[in-house]
């Protein structure tokens, strides 16, 4: 998310704090790149020059130019710019007085609506609501279908209707409201239609479900790989319409990031969420001041630490760290840390969460094999429960019969108990508490894993 804006922001500002004296020449200079890497971004022109003209008057003011560290001052101004483009604050979703909560979930055909629909439904439900979904998409048979495997999926019930109702919108609005009310279900998630262009009657569609249901929500879905397109979109639909966030998918692809920063100034609604992967948990709330930090290489602890408590099992956490300190962690705690991990999602995007400086620097080019983890985990599965208790006793015809069974070669599983070996002898030595661990950390940067990062044997 936002690499190429980053990498080059990143390059200015490192030539500005190399600058012994910040001078309105290098500044200009500066400005000048900060507008190429907006502009390659994909980042509206408009957006662009408004951005420049606040950095500017701020960056040339006495007080900055005398400063002693006139490099992190420009930084600063660029970050506090960056928030107030995005929104100086989380945008929460908004809720109705008497339940249930209509949700009116729109945008053109592709952009990920229907899937945005399921992944909501999970994060509602992870926030102690009880949604109910509903497609009134009758024009695409197909389309109804998926929004139903994917309440399969999720186990959060649908609503179907009659085949009467299936044949007008604003109907199957209409039940799916009443059935939310009688099932109890607080929220009412409605997963619209699509054109693959802006049409009348798809606006004139819209607006009669929205004049039913008095949504307190009209979400946008606008895929990010669109570029300008998703900002045109997004500027039609609201003026037609009068949306109240945006959801942004395709984070975690090729995307140049530019949408993000265009269409809150654009529309001058807020993006609520972010869609940064297939999976139904790819789904996060929109920290303008995160998401600012990640593009200035500052990382985005935050968001880190909150993937890591609610996919972490604390009391499993405490017991490993009993077993680090007693020296009792075995191949099976090895398998089980690497499980917990995975939980957290691709390791890439975590790594892309790390601060980008000192002993962290370069983690986010770091590139992680996936499939060497899932090949970890099978070798391990592959013993018996006395080798993985004792790796001392793996001899030669052990190590080959692990093989056979995990389908991978005995030099791979030697690798593995080598890593382990390895990672149990770090793991100790951190396990003496955060004081320790604070000066033991640079260490971490020279530690090698043999083929989880892509440099196997």
């Amino acid at each position: 998310m936002f690499e190429n804006l980053s990498e080059k922001l990143q390059r200015v500002f490192k030539h500005i704090r190399g600058e012994g004296k910040l001078t309105p020449e290098n500044m200009e200079e500066a400005l000048r790149e900060i507008r190429m890497a907006l502009l390659e971004a994909d980042v509206h022109f408009r957006v662009v020059k408004q951005l420049l003209a606040n950095i500017k008057e701020k960056a040339m003011g006495q007080e900055v130019l005398t400063s002693l560290s006139p490099g992190q001052q420009v930084i600063k101004i660029v970050r506090d710019e960056l928030i107030k483009i995005l929104g100086t604050h989380h945008a929460r979703l908004r809720f109705a007085n008497e339940p249930p909560t209509p949700i009116l979930i729109v945008g053109l055909q592709g952009s990920g609506k229907t899937t945005s629909a399921g992944k909501l439904a999970r994060f509602l439900s992870k926030e102690n609501h009880s949604p109910l979904l509903v497609s009134v998409d009758v024009y695409r048979p197909a389309a109804r279908q998926q929004l139903a495997v994917i309440a399969r999926d999720l186990k959060t019930p649908v609503y179907q209707g009659t085949p009467e109702e299936e044949k007008s919108p604003v109907e199957l609005a209409r039940s799916a409201r009443r059935e939310a009310v009688q099932a109890g279900r607080d929220v009412l998630l409605v997963d619209t239609a699509g054109r693959l262009h802006i049409d009348e009657q798809l606006m004139e569609e819209l607006q009669q479900l929205k004049e039913l249901l008095n949504p307190t929500e009209v979400l946008f879905v606008a895929d990010a790989m669109t570029g300008q397109d998703a900002v045109r979109s997004a500027e039609e639909f609201h003026k037609r319409l009068g949306i109240t966030g945006v959801i942004l998918t395709k984070m975690d692809g090729d995307a140049r990031g530019g949408a993000a920063l265009s269409i809150r100034t654009v529309t001058g609604q807020p993006l609520k969420f972010i869609g940064t992967g297939e999976k139904f948990d790819a789904l996060e709330p929109f920290h303008p001041d995160r998401v600012v930090s990640r593009i200035l290489g500052m990382g985005d602890v935050l968001s880190f630490i909150e993937k890591v408590e609610q996919n972490i099992d604390q009391r499993k956490a405490e017991e490993m760290q009993r077993k680090l300190i007693e020296n009792e962690f075995t191949l099976e705690d090895f398998r089980d840390q690497i499980k917990q991990l995975r939980k957290l999602g691709p390791l890439e995007s975590l790594l892309g969460m790390m601060p980008q400086v000192g002993p962290l620097k370069g983690l986010k080019d770091v590139k992680v094999d996936e499939g060497e983890i899932t090949r970890v985990v099978a070798i391990i599965d592959s013993m018996t429960p006395k080798e993985r208790e004792n790796h001392m006793i793996i001899n030669g015809a052990r190590r080959r019969r692990i093989a056979k069974g995990s389908g991978t070669s005995v030099q791979e599983v030697n690798n593995l108990l080598k890593q382990y070996a390895q990672a149990r002898k770090m793991m100790k030595s951190l396990s003496g508490g955060l004081t320790g661990m604070g000066k033991r950390l640079p260490n971490l940067a020279g530690l090698k894993f043999p083929g989880l990062f892509g440099d196997r044997p």
